[in-house]
């Protein structure tokens, strides 16, 4: 067996498609590949695992590594009072199979035992993946605690968390004895892998040509910076002394910037939409000794979202099937509302949804921010409106906790306003597949790609969003071809809230609820154009095809 082949047991169960043959290692956080594996906690999540998926279609040469996360993100509930409980709860998964190989990578200054487990691709229909843990035997507490939860709100940990997947997943891969051409790396989280593959291939150069990074971040300060020597003292950087570092990363102050390793210590490197590409050319272009960046526009899995009678209906260009299958598809939602808030919805009345992880930029309670003009829209009976929020803060963001919250207790005085709790990929489905309406409002151009309403749209959801990410290259606002309703950008100075509301309960009140009640003709046709168009690109196999065309 040659380095570049996996062993037996671990093969891909397909010949490589020819175009496809060079060996990808793809190293990511999170993974959401069923809502049977709890190894993801939102967006990134999504994108990896629908990346896994079409790999798997696409018959790619590639593989996953992640980490097995003991308590998942975290299982979202409701407290006694009904305000937002965190609960972590450990994970067990019968089918992930062990595969033998255990090792030991130095955290905290001390080895700590790696186990490695492995996800067959017949489960989940995606390519051969593997997760590790540090909860097994011969590791104290620390050691053990390194995977339990993903994205722990300790710094130590949370930078074990990214060693056990940069070190340990390098180090894994030397023990399967299996030499990828291609180091993938999906956000800097695995930068320490880089110094692993420069012990074992002895240049800068080498490790370069084997690596490769995605950058999810549209802002310099939302990258992860730490002090070098905390860094050092954890075990980072591999054994290597701080000279060296320094000599191979360019960083002669204190500060390590993650992405910035990243972007020295890759050949190429890519946003994840058009403008957050151009968005990175700018953030970083002035650091000397950067690679290339690119862009490959987020996308996902058509065949594991997209339901089939609707997909079927849009095929035949039968517009007025879409719209008899999407009432239908409203009823598994529905019963989730009533089952969660005690609230029966109306199949026939325009549903908007917000679904998507809640933080500040991403201002999930906008339209609630002007109360008179909300309870207007919320008690209007002659266009009336059912409106659901559902997406998991982070479980220590006490901001974003309070957000959830408050839409909840909000929620009380309106009979058609839902706010849901567990959102992971089985109640995602369920929101894509009972949404009329698809509400996206980040803060432009804070939203790298977003892919919410990507899966939303294949649906037969409408997008309404500010003009961030993916929709930049999806939207057609005007004429026979829209496809969309967009919120136009805010000027640059002052803040957008107030036009970006404005606008909202504009296009909603004047635009969007006149159309679907009175017009139907005509949102069914923007039903079927949003539908073609977003399958036309924006499936998950365009972008796996595009990764080995344009990054790998």
């Amino acid at each position: 067996m040659t380095r570049s082949q996996l062993p037996p047991a671990f093969r891909h169960p397909y010949s490589f498609n020819p175009a496809y043959k060079k060996s990808v290692a793809y190293f990511s956080m999170e993974f959401a590949i069923d809502q049977a594996l709890k190894t993801y906690s939102g967006g990134l999540g999504f994108l990896a695992g629908s990346h896994m998926r079409s790999a798997f279609d696409e018959q790619q040469n590639l593989i996953g590594i992640g980490v097995l996360w003991k308590y998942g993100y975290y299982d979202q509930g409701r407290g006694t009072d009904n305000a937002m409980a965190v609960q972590f709860r450990e994970k067990m998964y019968s089918f992930l199979q062990d595969t033998g190989v255990r090792f030991t990578i130095i955290l905290f200054g001390r080895p700590v035992w790696v186990q490695a487990f492995y996800l067959d691709p017949k489960h989940f229909n995606t390519v051969p993946m593997f997760f590790l843990t540090t909860d097994v035997d011969g590791n104290d507490t620390e050691g053990r605690s390194v995977s339990y939860r993903l994205y722990d709100a300790d710094s130590a940990l949370k930078v074990a968390q990214c060693m056990l997947l940069g070190l340990g997943g390098a180090k894994f891969l030397d023990q399967i004895n299996y030499r990828p051409e291609v180091y993938h790396l999906n956000e800097a989280h695995a930068v320490s892998a880089a110094f692993h593959l420069y012990q074992t291939l002895g240049s800068v150069g080498a490790v370069r040509e084997q690596m490769v990074f995605t950058t999810h971040t549209p802002e310099e300060a939302g990258n992860e910076k730490h002090d070098i020597g905390f860094l050092q003292k954890l075990g980072f950087f591999g054994g290597l002394s701080l000279d060296k570092v320094r000599e191979i990363t360019g960083m002669q102050d204190s500060i390590f910037n993650h992405s910035l390793a990243a972007l020295r210590l890759s050949r190429k490197a890519n946003g994840v939409s058009k403008l957050h590409g151009d968005v990175s050319r700018r953030m970083w272009g002035h650091y000397p000794d950067i690679c290339e960046i690119t862009h490959v526009t987020n996308a996902q899995n058509h065949i594991y979202w997209t339901d089939n009678q609707i997909e079927a209906a849009r095929i035949a260009g039968d517009a007025p099937a879409i719209a008899t299958r999407k009432k239908a598809m409203k009823a598994p939602l529905f019963n989730i509302v009533a089952d969660q808030v005690g609230k029966l919805f109306d199949p026939t009345v325009l549903t908007l949804v917000w679904a998507r992880r809640f933080a500040a930029y991403k201002r999930p309670d906008l339209i609630t921010h002007d109360g008179e003009r909300f309870r207007r829209l919320m008690n209007n009976r002659d266009y009336p409106l059912q409106v659901i929020w559902a997406g998991k803060p982070y479980p220590f963001d006490e901001g974003a906790v309070r957000t959830f919250n408050h839409l909840y207790y909000l929620s009380h005085l309106y009979p058609r306003m839902a706010v849901l709790t567990g959102h992971e990929l089985a109640l995602s489905k369920a929101l894509k597949d009972g949404a009329d309406l698809w509400l996206n409002t980040p803060i432009v151009p804070r939203e790298a790609s977003g892919t919410s309403g990507m899966t939303a749209a294949m649906n037969g959801a409408i997008n309404i969003s500010t003009n961030d990410g993916w929709i930049c290259e999806f939207e057609k606002t005007s004429g026979p071809n829209q496809n969309a309703f967009i919120v136009p950008e805010a000027q640059k100075t002052g803040s957008p809230d107030h036009h970006d509301r404005d606008h909202l309960f504009r296009l909603l009140e004047e635009d969007v609820l006149p159309m679907y009640y009175e017009r139907p003709n005509e949102w069914q046709a923007l039903q079927l154009r949003s539908m073609n168009d977003v399958n036309a690109y924006f499936t998950s196999a365009r972008m796996a095809r595009e990764y080995y065309e344009k990054v790998y």
